[in-house]
């Protein structure tokens, strides 16, 4: 199940490790940027970290024993890098798209990292214990996505707010649905502090929020991914819409849809619900029901 933490106390304190600076201000932001001749995109939500604050408490929450691998999406201008490597965290492998921002990583951290040019969504997935990456906008739920489906052990994002609500819901808030079910369906999800426009350049419209997903152990709870994430997109599509209206077009008459949901545990008053009413179980275990159902034909 989905919680929150909105404190970071407990987070340890960074440890020095003699790095080169990286740009920790706006000012060194813009200035780096047009020497790189990058201007950032606002509808792609491409904006860069300069809260050295926000930095290290990100890598506080990769949270593994030196020598483990970490990959870190997008690496921008190296601040998240920096306190990556600050915490002996690594071997670190940086993924990033722009060659501009991929030959200005290699060339500040030389061999202390490696960089991986190329798109987050595309490029072959190095081996990792931790995933961790300040994700732009236009691109976050597809990466999160991609990193769950790849059951990566522990995934740390800087996402925007809107979206870092909708992965940790529960049953029965506006933000439940089917990202809050999906990411239920490959682990959990908890979420740490807000952070404001401020701490970025250019600055956002709107805040972002720190969070980890921590992968499922064993094996997942549905027969198949595929299946489940239509039948999820389905039921979904019109959630104003009560369950008796929305089974139908998942199972093929009346009578199947009163048994399948009587043998997967569904509560007797299901079709007067609407969909964000039931937790992602219930889904799961319509899933198995239908599931063996099919394979008995």
């Amino acid at each position: 199940m989905s919680t929150t933490n909105t404190g970071s106390s407990s987070l340890p304190e960074p440890v020095s490790a003699g790095l080169p600076a990286v740009p920790g201000t706006a000012a060194e932001v813009r200035s780096t940027l047009e020497r790189l001749s990058i201007r950032p995109s606002r509808g792609l939500g491409q904006s860069f970290l300069t809260d050295p604050f926000v930095a290290d408490a990100e890598a506080a929450l990769v949270d593994l024993p030196a020598g483990r691998p970490v990959v870190e999406i997008g690496g921008g201008l190296g601040q998240l890098t920096a306190a990556l490597l600050r915490r002996r965290l690594g071997p670190l492998t940086v993924i990033e798209r722009d060659a501009r921002l991929a030959r200005f990583l290699r060339r500040t951290f030389a061999d202390r990292i490696t960089v991986v040019e190329g798109d987050a969504l595309e490029v072959a997935w190095p081996k990792a214990e931790a995933a961790v990456g300040n994700l732009p906008y236009s691109a976050a739920t597809p990466i999160l996505l991609r990193l769950f489906a790849l059951r990566v052990p522990r995934v740390v994002f800087l996402v925007q707010d809107e979206v870092a609500r909708r992965l940790a819901a529960g049953p029965g808030s506006k933000e439940y649905g089917r990202l809050s079910i999906i990411a239920s369906l490959y682990g959990s999800v908890e979420l740490f502090r807000n952070v404001p426009p401020t701490a970025f350049s250019p600055v956002p419209e709107v805040s972002s929020r720190l969070g980890v997903h921590l992968a499922r152990e064993g094996p997942l709870p549905v027969p198949s991914v595929p299946a489940f994430e239509e039948l999820v997109r389905i039921l979904f599509s019109s959630r104003r819409k009560q369950l008796k209206n929305l089974l139908p077009r998942v199972v093929p008459s009346p009578v199947t849809a009163a048994e399948w949901t009587r043998v997967a545990g569904w509560p007797e008053s299901w079709p007067s619900l609407r969909p964000e009413s039931l937790p992602p179980e219930a889904y799961f275990a319509l899933a198995r029901t239908i599931g063996t159902a099919s394979s008995k034909r």
